[in-house]
């Protein structure tokens, strides 16, 4: 076991991040739980050490859960990137609330606009990506392989269990080993007017990917 940050006072701190304001659809944005999110980051602190003084990136970082909580368990630095200018907003609204130094955010498009120099730069990457359930199917795997591009060395990353054997394939074609280390319930409120109930539990995967072959790459990279 690694030192790590107590679970019960990483929860009662992502707890205090703010939502996103009004979120959009077409960008399957969702919060991540608080107790979900402080549950991943002590498992990848306390049992596998990468994120204690380790560079970390958080793929799709959205209001900055996941990135503060990174940050909050000594990572080196934790950059996040997000799309939207909006929830960059919020997230950059948390990080100063939080005091956190170790954090830096980048705006782009993950999947079309990543620039190559950030090849193999990071230990350790984080995510809790779209779904692809509505109108971007295939985007999971996606943010997946660019995930693989970015880290020397493991991605960690929450996928519908559903989608668990087709996510394990993907994974070995891009020279990863993938590894389920908890099978979840994503609490997922009412967000939108589509739904129709006030939440729903999703199954979900909770992955450990161990990258072995260090020469992949994605095209889609930037030059």
């Amino acid at each position: 076991m690694w030192p790590c940050m107590k679970l019960r006072h990483l929860q009662e701190l992502l707890q205090q991040i703010d939502d996103f304001e009004e979120p959009k659809i077409l960008l399957e944005q969702y919060v991540t739980p608080p107790h979900l999110a402080s549950h991943m980051l002590h498992t990848i602190q306390a049992h596998y050490g990468d994120i204690d003084g380790k560079l970390v990136a958080d793929l799709g970082s959205g209001c900055g859960a996941l990135t503060i909580g990174a940050a909050a368990l000594n990572a080196g630095c934790v950059i996040g990137f997000e799309i939207d200018e909006e929830a960059l907003h919020v997230f950059n609204k948390n990080v100063q609330e939080q005091e956190f130094p170790n954090i830096d955010a980048v705006q782009c498009n993950v999947i079309k606009e990543l620039p190559s120099r950030w090849y193999k730069q990071f230990d350790t990457v984080i995510m809790n990506p779209p779904f692809g359930t509505k109108h971007n199917a295939g985007i999971d795997m996606d943010f997946l392989k660019i995930g693989f591009s970015l880290t020397k060395n493991s991605v960690y990353s929450l996928h519908k269990t559903s989608t668990r054997a087709h996510v394990l394939k993907v994974a070995e074609k891009c020279g990863a080993k993938g590894e389920v280390l908890a099978k979840l319930q994503y609490d997922l409120p009412s967000t939108y007017k589509f739904h129709k109930k006030n939440s729903v539990d999703i199954e979900v995967d909770f992955f450990k990917f161990q990258v072995l072959d260090r020469l992949y790459h994605s095209e889609v990279l930037k030059t």
